[in-house]
């Protein structure tokens, strides 16, 4: 049986979430140790009962200490499929936190899986579902991973309320996703978005963010909703270039109001421009799971190493035998990944 010490490197729950679906679809009986240990919560919070409670379901998988404060977690694989899954986080729990892990165990899913989840769309400290309809399922899609999303109902701390469709069709050979230089910049995209607030919440946001972007236009997409149990406004911005996508995304909060959210994402999405990385740094630790199963060796840069991107790396490399490489040079990390078969 594996063992993985979740303490180590970013030592939150990304390392649950990757464990689970690497440990379903690798066959590989698993033992989670000091969950979340360094947190101010310990253990498992409901997002993450939800994200291992849903492997459970799609793989037929036995989950041991699946329970909320739980920081001891044992898995052991199943051989059972299930094709249609509903998950309620409840409250804002990330829905995006939870797909990571269910879309990540579908890897061995002959039909397409039809995954219905409800919980928080667009929260603090997890990305917002925009980022992965603009920006992480394209570029999956180039890997020849194919996902169809739709969104219900957003959902926003702390009533949450959201709800998200996401069909996943079956991941056959990975294709490897190169991307040395980003090419020509086509254009930048977005959504700005309110919920159940006014909408001068809007105005103001895109007024901050043209006025930071200057002479570059965005292709906005606005969304008004007067439904919903939760409220708030937010934006989403990706930018697509010949050979790949970069985004970012803010929140709007009483400490940050709407017109300094709307500069903040521009700016944000400009140093990640100006940098010369290829990817931002939270899709690329998204990612780094089905690269490290693709038909061939992947490269990209990012302006920075998380410490979410180094937690991916040692815990994928417990499940396959893969070699990650990271090098910095002129003030970007170069990121090789070359796979090899599962140990």
């Amino acid at each position: 049986m594996l063992e993985i010490d979740c303490s180590r490197g970013e030592g939150g729950g990304q390392a649950v979430r990757t464990s689970v679906a690497m440990a379903a679809i690798t066959g590989k009986a698993t033992h989670l140790t000091r969950i979340r240990e360094n947190r101010p919560t310990q253990g498992l919070s409901k997002q993450h009962c939800t994200a291992v409670n849903a492997v459970s379901q799609m793989t037929g998988s036995t989950i041991i200490g699946n329970t909320l404060g739980s920081q001891d977690l044992t898995v052991l694989p199943g051989t059972e499929k299930e094709y249609d899954i509903v998950m309620d986080v409840g409250s804002a729990g990330s829905v995006t936190l939870v797909l990571q892990a269910m879309m990540l165990a579908s890897k061995n899913h002959e039909k397409p899986v039809h995954m219905d989840i409800m919980g928080g769309t667009n929260v603090m400290w997890a990305p917002p579902i925009d980022s992965y309809r603009h920006v992480l399922f394209p570029l999956m899609e180039r890997m020849g991973i194919n996902a169809d999303l739709r969104i219900v109902q957003r959902g926003l701390y702390p009533e949450g309320g959201g709800r998200v469709i996401v069909d996943m069709h079956p991941i056959g050979t990975i294709k490897p996703l190169r991307i040395e230089s980003m090419g020509e910049l086509k254009k930048i995209r977005g959504t700005c978005f309110v919920q159940n607030l006014p909408g001068w919440i809007i105005d103001q946001m895109i007024e901050g963010c043209t006025s930071a972007l200057g002479d570059i236009e965005v292709d906005m997409e606005i969304e008004r909703i007067d439904e919903g149990i939760s409220r708030g406004a937010g934006m989403a911005l990706a930018a697509e270039y010949e050979n790949g996508m970069i985004g970012s995304n803010v929140l709007t909060s009483k400490s940050h109001p709407a017109k300094q959210a709307g500069i903040d994402v521009a700016n944000d999405l400009l140093k990640i421009m100006e940098s010369g990385s290829t990817m931002d740094v939270h899709t690329a630790d998204q990612l780094l799971p089905y690269l490290a199963m693709a038909d061939g060796d992947s490269e990209f840069t990012v302006s920075r190493i998380s410490r979410h991107l180094l937690s991916q790396m040692d815990t994928l490399e417990t499940f396959l035998d893969v070699k990650f490489g990271v090098e910095r040079r002129d003030d970007i990390y170069h990121i090789s990944v070359t796979p090899g078969e599962p140990q």
